[in-house]
């Protein structure tokens, strides 16, 4: 299931982020990569102990936490702390990959299983050429470049990668998800419901069959989420 999120980001909090990262020191993406993606991945990403990440981090996850559509979707359990890449210049592009299965957030001895991978897109996409985020599903290549600010969200099992930067630069956030709900249908299915549940809602208030329906969703949730 691939999800859009439109502003994620809000239009401060995008501009504090570009305007932090506006002067920010890079180094090799090469340094976070696996042994297959290494192959392939050619970018830079902030230091992942700075504190010009930690900032950052801080910043995307307290908007997360506040937009329901990113919590419908993903039913968050244990989220990576985000990481920033760059691509421009020489440093352009990431070849076709599929990410770990299951990372350890940097410091410590937790693993965080990779059901969903996220990236939020900080630049506008007037600004550079080529970029695209390139997902491979059952209905066939699905190609992302989307208005800074917005974020996707993609089955950490998908075959993608980054098609190369031929002008400007590309700023963007990358993480990962380990979901209360571990299937992707089951959790395609739940968010398709509470979407549902939403618009029945903003049409009718809480009616007999909304609050029917509210309790479908939830003893679905309960039978299949592991928090």
């Amino acid at each position: 299931m691939l999800i859009r999120i439109p502003a994620a980001l809000n239009a401060s909090a995008l501009a504090q982020a570009q305007a932090w990262l506006a002067d920010a020191a890079w180094e090799s993406g090469a340094a976070t990569a696996g042994a297959q993606a290494v192959q392939v991945k050619h970018n830079q990403q902030l230091p992942v102990g700075s504190e010009l990440a930690r900032r950052l981090q801080g910043l995307v996850l307290g908007e997360l936490e506040r937009h329901p559509t990113f919590f419908s979707a993903a039913l968050p359990k244990r989220v990576l702390p985000p990481m920033f890449n760059r691509y421009a210049g020489a440093s352009n592009r990431y070849g076709n990959h599929v990410d770990q299965a299951v990372r350890y957030v940097p410091g410590s001895a937790q693993r965080v299983r990779t059901d969903l991978s996220c990236t939020l897109f900080l630049s506008d996409p007037a600004d550079y050429d080529g970029g695209e985020l390139v997902m491979a599903d059952t209905f066939g290549e699905q190609r992302v470049k989307l208005a800074a600010g917005d974020m996707v969200l993609y089955p950490g099992s998908s075959v993608h990668r980054v098609e190369p930067v031929t002008r400007g630069e590309r700023l963007a956030s990358f993480f990962w998800i380990e979901s209360m709900v571990r299937s992707d249908a089951q959790r395609r299915l739940l968010y398709e419901m509470d979407v549902s549940l939403m618009r029945l809602r903003q049409l009718h208030g809480d009616s007999d069959a909304a609050v029917q329906l509210t309790g479908t969703y939830h003893n679905l949730l309960r039978m299949w989420a592991d928090t």
